[in-house]
């Protein structure tokens, strides 16, 4: 049998408790999921540095040994197929989430037919939290701890 690799794609500028939970229910289906951490080319500067993004999410999941962290900067569909992952893990907080989401669904698609999206609802309780919000809070000194899997 094949295993059900999923690669969890995001700038994740910061890990949210909102993605933490795409990927614990994310868990449920596939039998490892790489979270994957790429160098947007619309973002230019991170906020948080990604090497504490790395340790902070490995930190956070050091429990389970079938996710692993990782950075990238090619396209997605071609870190999917190196990695022989058949499916990409998104979570949809919105309508807009939808829209964004379904467009480069169709790209990865096209770039590598084996790629299949599958979009997980985000819990009501976490539809709220975006990367950033919670940079705009720590960025006026605010406390976020609440809103992220690991201490800053």
């Amino acid at each position: 049998m094949n295993k059900r690799i999923a690669l969890f794609p995001g700038s994740f500028d910061p890990f949210t408790r909102g993605h933490e939970d795409i990927v614990l229910r994310g868990l449920q289906m596939f039998d490892e999921i790489i979270i994957a951490i790429g160098y947007n080319s619309q973002k230019s500067n991170r906020y948080f540095p990604i090497e504490k993004m790395i340790a902070s999410i490995n930190e956070a999941f050091r429990q389970y040994p079938n996710i692993t962290v990782l950075t990238y900067s090619e396209l997605t569909a071609e870190l999917a197929r190196k990695h022989n992952a058949r499916f990409l893990l998104r979570g949809l907080r919105n309508t807009t989430d939808f829209e964004y989401e379904n467009s480069i669904s169709q790209v990865n698609r096209q770039l590598y037919d084996e790629l299949e999206s599958v979009f997980l609802i985000t819990t009501p309780q976490l539809a709220w939290i975006s990367s950033s919000i919670i940079r705009e809070v720590h960025k006026y000194g605010g406390d976020v701890s609440q809103f992220l899997p690991y201490k800053l």
